[in-house]
Order: C-alpha cells, then sequence, then structure tokens
C-alpha cells in the first residue's frame, strides 16, 4: 500500500506529499499521522502540499481534518507550499480551511511553529 513518509524534526513532524493525492491515500495519512502524534508527543506539524498541482473538495475536507485532529492531539499544524492555482481552486470551491495556518516554505512554517508554541 502507498504511503506518504512523516519525518520527525525536533518537536515537529514534516509531511512532504510529492504524489498525487488521492481518496484512499489522504485517508491513510491520516491514520498515520494521527499514530505519529501519539508516538512521538509532536507539538506541531508541517504539512507540505507543494508537490499537489489540484485539490479537490474531499482532499481539502481531509487536510482541515488533519489540521483539526492534531490540535485536539497537542499540535500545531501549518501547511507549507500552496501553489497559487491550489489557493484559487479552495477559493472557488468556497473552501477556506478555518483555523488552519499557511506558510509559503518549511523555514517560514517552522517560525510560525515556534512563535505558536513559546
Amino acid at each position: 500500500m502507498e504511503r506518504i513518509a512523516i519525518a520527525q524534526i525536533g518537536d515537529c513532524l514534516l509531511v512532504t506529499i510529492q504524489v498525487d493525492m488521492h481518496d484512499r491515500l489522504a485517508l491513510t495519512l491520516r491514520e498515520d499521522l494521527g499514530q505519529r502524534l501519539v508516538q512521538t508527543q509532536a507539538t506541531g506539524v508541517l504539512l507540505d502540499i507543494s508537490g499537489l498541482d489540484t485539490l479537490d473538495t474531499f482532499i481539502a475536507r481531509v487536510l482541515a481534518g488533519i489540521a483539526s485532529m492534531s490540535k485536539l492531539l497537542g499540535a500545531e499544524t501549518v501547511i507549507i507550499g500552496m501553489r497559487p492555482a491550489v489557493a484559487m481552486t479552495l477559493v472557488e470551491l468556497g473552501l477556506t480551511l478555518d483555523g488552519v495556518n499557511t506558510a509559503l516554505d518549511v523555514e517560514r512554517g517552522m517560525a510560525l511553529l515556534r512563535r505558536k508554541n513559546a
């Protein structure tokens, strides 16, 4: 079964999506990330979506759900690397990803997590 790697950087988890995200993979990622959050007790999640060319409503809801789940497990989530086309698609679909932090790249995402966890 295809899986997305989850790397640990200090007290944060880095998820880099470099493949086309389909529904089953998104659900598997959600489960895997939840388990890793419990195992590592990470306080931050960087979710790099720079590899995504498109985003549909289901995947957007799963990403928002990942952020909500992470928060319940004690970790802040920052979505990084959103392409302009993906942002426009979200706007056109009327999806706002309320409560989800965003940053342009890993460095800015880590800085945002540090400020939030300080």
